[in-house]
């Protein structure tokens, strides 16, 4: 049964999205601030998070930031009285998943719900192609002409979030913090790591992936791609 988590600080929004759910066959935990809900979210697996914006302790953006900086990807939908085009930009920004401004119908909320667990059961199971490059994102595995390519668990993270943005420059501050979170490094770790990757998935074939964009960093891509 897929768990929900609602964080929202307004009980009777809360006990209302609650009650809908379970009648839906959800099971759901309510959060009233925005950092209990951070806690909660890091402490056990949820199939979704209904993020207020208004929370006291962190508001909606911040607890986003947070998941998204600790690298969870639990689909988040922001709910708020505030509809304003910057906010929902912000929030999208933010790392949010979908936004729905109050006052809200609840036959819509959660056909959101659905559909974003619709989308997430995708992106678990999906394989990122780039030329003969095949990565496994639900099994953490790579292939290049269909032989495997042993990574350690940093050089795959690596691999995964140059590949799921596939002929975008990463500079090194980004990829330091999308791969090393909030653990120390420093640009020339992460010049390091990409040596590391480029040896076992450049060197042994004749078409490099692994391009160095100087002064900005670094980026994956198919020959002829630009």
């Amino acid at each position: 049964m897929p768990r929900l988590l609602v964080v929202e600080d307004d009980a009777g929004t809360a006990r209302m999205i609650k009650r809908g759910f379970e009648q839906a066959q959800f099971d759901v935990d309510i959060a009233g601030n925005g950092r209990l809900g951070a806690e909660m979210a890091l402490e056990r697996p949820y199939s979704a998070i209904i993020l207020d914006l208004m929370l006291p302790e962190m508001n909606g953006w911040e607890v986003c930031e947070t998941l998204r900086n600790r690298r969870l990807q639990t689909p988040i939908i922001m709910l708020t009285a505030r509809d304003a085009v910057d906010d929902r930009v912000r929030g999208l920004e933010s790392g949010a998943d979908d936004y729905l401004p109050k006052p809200f119908d609840f036959a819509e909320l959660l056909a959101r719900i659905r559909a974003l667990l619709r989308r997430d059961r995708v992106h678990k199971t999906r394989v990122i192609k780039v030329a003969d490059l095949e990565v496994d994102t639900a099994q953490r595995r790579a292939f290049r002409g269909g032989t495997e390519i042993s990574l350690s668990t940093r050089e795959y993270d690596l691999l995964e979030a140059l590949a799921s943005r596939e002929s975008q420059v990463l500079s090194r501050e980004t990829i330091q913090r999308q791969v090393w979170l909030d653990e120390e490094s420093t640009s020339n770790t992460v010049d390091v790591f990409v040596g590391f990757l480029r040896r076992k998935l450049d060197d042994p074939f004749e078409v490099k992936l692994i391009q160095t964009v100087r002064g900005v960093g670094y980026v994956l891509r198919a020959p002829g791609d630009k």
